[in-house]
């Protein structure tokens, strides 16, 4: 029951995106090791950029 509930609660994290932290430093281990990561709170500042920083308009 416990591996369901927890099996359940990182699908949720992952539709989420609750885990993306998570997924960028496994990702990052990977691919790049030996380069500094950046922090929590960079990362969420870069994505938030990446995500939103194209929008231009009025309302």
């Amino acid at each position: 029951m416990q591996k369901r509930l927890n099996a359940l609660w990182n699908a949720i994290r992952r539709l989420s995106g609750d885990d993306a932290y998570e997924r960028y430093l496994a990702h990052h281990a990977a691919t790049h090791p030996g380069e500094p990561v950046l922090s929590r709170k960079e990362y969420f500042r870069r994505e938030q950029e990446r995500k939103w920083g194209g929008i231009r308009r009025c309302c």
